[in-house]
């Protein structure tokens, strides 16, 4: 599964990174830091799933889960969020599933996992 994170924190998206890659089927396509780049490598290196920073900076429709499958129509997207009451915007917005940045990484795990499968996995 080839993901994108699209994160401002650099030390989130190396935390990320770092767990992702220790994973089997796992492939880190890129990072992106604002809502542009996350856009653009979207289009550009095609992920299988997007994690994305629901703070992310200029994040607005066109980086919502359905600006990002106008780009990709099959393409899964856990929003993250250091504020877990933005869980139900998140998943009213359409993205695939939420975790906290708070969560245990076995969290962030499970919901990678959920995406592989073709249903995409429960929304929560």
């Amino acid at each position: 599964m080839r993901v994108l994170i699209a994160d401002d924190r650099s030390q989130v998206r190396s935390a990320l990174r770092l767990l992702l890659t220790q994973q089997p089927d796992l492939v880190v396509v890129g990072e992106a830091v604002d809502a542009g780049q996350a856009l653009a490598l979207t289009e550009q290196r095609r992920p299988d799933l997007v994690l994305l920073d629901w703070d992310l900076p200029g994040r607005g429709d066109a980086l919502s889960p359905a600006g990002l499958r106008a780009l990709r129509p099959e393409l899964s997207v856990v929003a993250l969020s250091g504020r877990p009451e933005a869980r139900r915007a998140a998943l009213d917005a359409g993205a695939d599933l939420f975790v906290s940045k708070g969560d245990p990484p076995e969290r962030l795990l499970a919901a990678v996992d959920a995406c592989r499968r073709p249903s995409g996995g429960p929304r929560s």
